[in-house]
């Protein structure tokens, strides 16, 4: 039986401040990403950042023994890319940068996709339907709506435009754990799976692929890529359940929510 946590009127006050210290991360992030910066030097600049800067500690460090602060996952990359000195970014690819921050106990997830320099219109497409359907999925978050919903929502935009959706990766609960229940599967049948309430927070984070859904794990134990080596987009917002329907802990100043 899934123990989902529902948070106290204090936890989300703190975990809705973790997420908008983590919105900043992706605002200052927004002028140090360009062409020629490695990823590891994006991992020590977001580390300085939350910890000197925010005064937040960067969770995924040290979890499951994972050594860095943030995940780097370019081009054909799925998820859990690890930063590296000798990797550059090159204009043309697309990257997806996942980071989370943890302020007084609660923690925060959201990933953000980068462009760089030029990028195909093929991969900018891939990149926006992926941002419109994480988007679907969280339209229709509120109390008495269920997980299979949110899946359903976001598979039914991703397979209307072409593209397949990851099925071995998903959202999770978060809060004072950095996955807590329930998972959030990025597909699934409406009316199916958990019924939501008032004060749950998870993660919403489709990946999606270019080409088919099949993944594969490369030899460093982390990093997932896709099988035919098409291109994968993935975004992701930490939401709470709300009275009145849904709300974005880690709303950029940059976003608005869609109609």
């Amino acid at each position: 039986m899934l123990s989902i946590p529902i948070k106290t009127t204090q936890e989300l006050a703190s975990q809705r401040h973790a997420g908008k210290l983590l919105a900043s991360v992706f605002d200052m992030l927004d002028s140090f990403i360009q062409p020629g910066v490695s990823t590891m030097a994006i991992n020590n600049r977001v580390e300085d950042f939350i910890v000197n800067d925010l005064h937040s500690r960067p969770a995924s460090k040290g979890q499951y023994d994972f050594p860095y602060v943030l995940n780097t996952s370019i081009n054909e990359v799925v998820c859990h890319g690890m930063p590296k000195e000798s990797e550059l970014l090159k204009s043309g690819t697309i990257v997806n940068v996942d980071i989370t921050l943890e302020k007084e106990g609660m923690i925060a997830d959201s990933s953000k996709m980068y462009l760089i320099g030029e990028v195909s219109p093929l991969a900018r497409r891939l990149v926006q339907k992926t941002y419109e359907a994480m988007w679907k999925g969280i339209k229709v978050v509120r109390p008495g709506a269920t997980l299979g919903d949110i899946g359903h929502a976001i598979q039914t935009y991703v397979e209307g435009n072409g593209y397949s959706v990851v099925r071995e990766y998903c959202g999770h609960g978060v809060g004072r754990e950095m996955h807590e229940d329930p998972q959030v599967l990025h597909y699934g049948k409406p009316g199916t799976g958990a019924v939501l309430k008032e004060g749950m927070v998870f993660t919403i984070e489709p990946m999606v692929n270019q080409g088919d859904s099949r993944i594969k794990t490369r030899k460093d134990g982390w990093t997932v890529v896709t099988r035919d080596k098409k291109l994968s987009a993935q975004w992701e917002h930490t939401v709470a359940v709300t009275a009145e329907g849904f709300e974005v802990l880690t709303l950029r100043k940059d976003e608005v929510i869609p109609d």
